[in-house]
């Protein structure tokens, strides 16, 4: 569960590390987000001379949580940290690879180019 205020690290290479929630997008009165929802982010750590800056004001999507995940078969996914991908306003990746184990739950929510991006599928 991603609330405003949240930190999330990043996983990608786009230059941002660090992420801060501010809203979540798509809904006015939602208090959490989870894994596959788009969020509107502040970039609180950056890689140095990169194409994304410290304080900018970013989209993300959010590809792992802490908060466990139940399927529909009854397997429980849990994450170690909370991860989010940084996205353009048309919901493709800013970054050109993806790092750590990403679910199969994004295919649902059209982001099919993260998913390849990835290295490994749950």
């Amino acid at each position: 569960m991603i609330q405003p205020q949240t930190h999330l690290n990043v996983a990608d290479n786009s230059g941002a590390r660090e992420l801060m929630c501010i809203r979540i997008v798509g809904a006015s009165n939602r208090r959490y987000a989870h894994i596959g929802d788009v969020i509107v982010a502040v970039i609180k750590k950056a890689v140095p001379k990169a194409s994304l800056e410290r304080s900018e004001v970013i989209r993300a999507v959010i590809v792992r949580s802490c908060k466990e995940l139940k399927r529909d078969d009854g397997m429980i996914i849990r994450y170690d940290d909370n991860a989010a991908v940084v996205i353009d306003q048309k919901g493709n990746p800013k970054g050109s690879r993806v790092f750590g184990a990403i679910t199969e739950e994004l295919r649902q929510f059209n982001f099919t180019k993260i998913l390849s991006l990835a290295p490994e599928v749950l």
